[in-house]
């Protein structure tokens, strides 16, 4: 199947980055949210993340303007009519995602495929709760999207090979690599990743040492290119947490336990750099 038209739903950081990432490539892009506001904000820092670009000769102008022509908004699901490929990008709540489901699959073409851009919720799950399941896939692109490099490719129980084929190649048309995955509880990536930053927000809730040389001792000792407790507030920590209760929900290990810090955290409103204020001040 061609994939020439691809409609992203939710136009967050991540969303907006894969539609970006996607007009880049050649696609025709629209970019869906709930109401003309929240469009705008995605599609002015698509626009802005190409004038940035463009100012340090990383893209050449007429590239960007090109770009810019292949988005368009919606905040209709009815315009995903045409697309050939819906990828999800909302938030991690499973009922959430699933009633966009129920809505797209009135709408969209018999032979669309939809791709979730879930972290850690399992793709069978969601895909049952659509009309294709062999046309449904995970592609969880990672933050920021123009930047990272790694793209997991997730099959549920029922994805056909045919659907695997198509999001490996538009994940390289869009210049990813690709690592194909079974749906397990985090996938590869984050069922490394997240515990190991919860593991460094329980040494800060023990006093074992401060933020700030946790951060310094993995950067240092470890070569990670920033220290966790910055990237859990790069993460968002509400991300980081919704992950974890994912993972120690499905494994029931108590290894997976969110930190009541993390968790206090949370529920107090300081969820990292979108809100200037996690384990750092921003």
């Amino acid at each position: 199947m061609d994939i020439n038209k691809i409609y992203v739903i939710g136009v967050g950081q991540m969303g907006s980055g894969i539609a970006q990432v996607a007009a880049q490539s050649g696609f025709e892009v629209t970019m869906y949210d709930q109401t003309e506001a929240i469009v705008k904000k995605g599609y002015d820092r698509v626009a802005g993340n190409l004038e940035k670009l463009v100012a340090k000769g990383k893209l050449e102008k007429a590239a960007a303007d090109e770009t810019v022509k292949r988005i368009k908004t919606s905040v209709a699901l009815g315009d995903a009519k045409d697309a050939d490929l819906v990828i999800e990008a909302i938030y991690e709540n499973p009922a959430a995602k699933k009633a966009i489901y129920a809505e797209l699959i009135k709408v969209i073409k018999p032979e669309t495929i939809l791709a979730s851009n879930t972290s850690s919720i399992s793709i069978t799950e969601l895909a049952a709760s659509t009309d294709r399941p062999d046309r449904f896939i995970g592609m969880h692109f990672f933050n920021p999207v123009p930047v990272m490099k790694l793209l997991e490719i997730i099959t549920g129980y029922l994805t056909s090979d045919a659907t695997l084929t198509v999001a490996k190649a538009i994940g390289e048309k869009m210049g990813k690599v690709g690592v194909a995955a079974l749906d397990k509880p985090g996938f590869i990536v984050n069922r490394i990743l997240i515990p190991m930053l919860n593991e460094a927000i329980l040494l800060l809730e023990e006093g074992v040492a401060s933020a700030e040389d946790i951060d310094k001792a993995t950067v240092n000792g470890c070569g990670h290119p920033m220290g966790p407790l910055h990237l859990t507030d790069l993460v968002g920590l509400d991300v980081t947490l919704a992950i974890m209760e994912v993972l120690h929900r499905e494994f029931g290990d108590s290894k997976y336990r969110p930190s009541p810090l993390l968790k206090k955290m949370v529920a107090a409103g300081k969820l990292g750099c979108k809100t200037k204020e996690g384990f750092f001040k921003y």
